[in-house]
């Protein structure tokens, strides 16, 4: 449920007048809970918060370890409307309000999933971009970000469908390894994941409305069949048994990761049978450890979040 307009003047208020924000780059992102109290109401003390919400808990924990002074600020802004809401009432109040508001605007960014839906950008806004797939058009190609481009944006868009797909990638096998990650009661191993994954879409409804838009994000790997959902299912399996070697089979991962949705495959996820606490301390402390694992690595491009915050980091 988005924010309502008195709703998001307040939401917005209680970041710009934070003094914590003085002189740092302020990212927004999804994410629910931080915000409001249980009776609706904006709430300062779950601010002071916001930085253990999963969004932005797992988004802290992926800057990168040489970033040890100004590091950015994050807040949970609700859905990806609501987020994008908060970016251009944040510019429009602190114009207003400039000598109350801590933010500077050449330091505020904002990043939301890319989703199989589209969201608008309001015209009203005069954004350089009308929506959210247009924004990851011009950010990504191949599915790496194209660096000259993403220096002009502000408002960032995943490259794989949700968050979640990012805990999915080959690389993070040796974290599931080194945590004993259970997955239907076996040890979970990530291809059986993707052969899930890839089974399933013939079930996805969403992902039948927007094939068009799913051919033109995968459009590099010439062996796949987006002419009908089943034949998509076909075709990535038969492409993925078949690869040739780990490049072509990594493509077709993250191509794969870039429509399926992986949040369900997130929450089947269990600690091993020795473990002694919640799932969801075992999940957050995963969650953690995958974020490590981005904030350690290089600046290639093909890791979208890493390359994310190299560039930012040119404004702190």
């Amino acid at each position: 449920m988005s924010l309502k307009p008195e709703q998001l003047k307040q939401h917005c208020e209680i970041i710009i007048g934070s003094r914590r924000i003085k002189n740092k780059i302020v990212l927004l992102c999804e994410g629910e809970g931080g915000i409001w109290d249980t009776e609706g109401r904006p709430s300062p003390q779950s601010y002071s918060k916001m930085e253990q919400m999963p969004d932005s808990n797992f988004y802290k924990a992926c800057v990168p370890k040489l970033w040890s002074q100004y590091r950015p600020e994050f807040f949970n802004c609700g859905d990806r409307k609501d987020v994008l809401n908060t970016y251009f009432a944040l510019s429009k109040l602190h114009d207003e309000n400039k000598d109350k508001s801590y933010l500077s605007l050449e330091k505020l960014f904002a990043i939301v999933d890319v989703d199989l839906q589209t969201q608008n950008i309001t015209k009203q806004y005069s954004y350089g971009f009308s929506d959210t797939e247009a924004i990851f058009c011009n950010l990504y190609t191949k599915i790496k970000i194209n660096e000259e481009n993403a220096k002009q944006h502000r408002i960032w868009v995943t490259g794989l469908i949700h968050k979640e797909a990012y805990f999915f990638i080959p690389e993070i096998q040796s974290v599931f390894d080194t945590f004993s990650t259970l997955y239907s009661s076996n040890s979970l191993v990530l291809r059986e994941i993707y052969l899930r994954m890839a089974d399933a879409i013939i079930n996805d409804y969403d992902l039948k409305s927007n094939l068009s838009k799913v051919s033109n994000r995968i459009s590099h790997c010439s062996g796949l069949d987006c002419t009908a959902i089943d034949k998509l299912r076909d075709s990535w399996k038969e492409q993925f048994q078949n690869a040739q070697n780990d490049t072509e089979e990594n493509e077709l991962i993250l191509a794969l990761l870039t429509f399926k949705k992986a949040k369900y495959y997130w929450n089947q996820i269990q600690p091993p049978i020795d473990w002694t606490s919640s799932v969801e301390t075992f999940k957050d402390q995963l969650l953690l450890e995958i974020g490590r694992f981005y904030s350690e690595q290089s600046n290639d491009i093909k890791y979208h979040i890493p390359c994310f915050f190299k560039i930012l980091r040119q404004f702190a």
